[in-house]
């Protein structure tokens, strides 16, 4: 993948593109994460499928400081979409925090979502992690201690969001802003899940600390042309299990005519 920057609403967004002449596919990172976490996702689907991978505002290499609400990430999909020129629509890949920007997507712009792919993530959304992320701001003068701060359980899944600055290393991401951007989706999402008519598949991971599998699972029973699949991974499906979760995604778009 290809790393490219554009500007939208004063601020420069940078974006990962495999190019090729595979169909447009757009993929929305979670919470802590950013476009480089889809680049082997991307080369599984490849060539057939060309995955396009945005840093949303506030991470991985896009501008930070910015004003998080769900319009504006909304709007920059859609902004990322039209710098391509790619007007027809294409499926969306979102996992986490990027799969309530999608299904939000799907709702305000249906002629730009051709299906959805919603990974780990659910409709009801009450989140406060200030408690733990609040201690992750500041550069540490070793990797070591930044890993270590992160802890075991999350330091695998952030390491394409450390980053070596003049003193140390520290995340590419605030910490404070995260917590702006979590204010910012969390709430009832339920009305706006079920507004959508593209087809949609949810994708549970089995051992996921983050979403319920119940939860979930009556998403997809509730929504037309929904679906439900489960994985044997935690909150990173696409990391956990990617060979399986490249399979499900492609039979769910081979099954979409896709």
């Amino acid at each position: 993948m290809q790393r490219h920057s554009f500007e939208h609403d004063g601020v420069v967004f940078s974006f990962l593109d495999a190019g090729g002449d595979g169909k447009p596919l757009l993929a929305l990172h979670g919470h802590w994460m950013g476009a480089s976490d889809f680049a082997e996702v991307a080369n599984d689907l490849s060539p057939e499928w060309r995955v396009i991978a945005l840093d949303q505002r506030g991470f991985g290499e896009t501008d930070h400081g910015a004003a998080h609400h769900m319009a504006a990430y909304i709007g920059d999909a859609v902004a990322l979409l039209e710098h391509l020129s790619i007007t027809e629509p294409v499926p969306v890949l979102g996992h986490s925090f990027g799969g309530i920007v999608a299904y939000h997507l799907a709702a305000v712009h249906p002629d730009r979502v051709a299906a959805m792919i919603i990974e780990d993530i659910g409709v009801n959304m009450q989140d406060d992690s200030a408690p733990f992320v609040t201690n992750w701001s500041g550069t540490f003068r070793l990797r070591e201690a930044l890993e270590e701060r992160l802890g075991p359980r999350l330091s695998p899944y952030l390491q394409n969001s450390i980053c070596r600055v003049k003193n140390g290393w520290t995340l590419n991401f605030d910490p404070a802003e995260f917590l702006e951007s979590e204010q910012a989706t969390n709430g009832d999402h339920w009305n706006v899940w079920l507004q959508s008519r593209c087809p949609a598949l949810v994708v549970s991971g089995g051992e996921s600390r983050v979403s319920d599998a119940g939860e979930l699972r009556v998403m997809a029973e509730k929504r037309d042309a929904a679906a439900f699949a489960q994985l044997k991974a935690g909150h990173s499906v696409h990391i956990d299990a990617r060979s399986e979760f490249v399979n499900l995604l492609r039979q769910f778009l081979k099954q979409q005519h896709l």
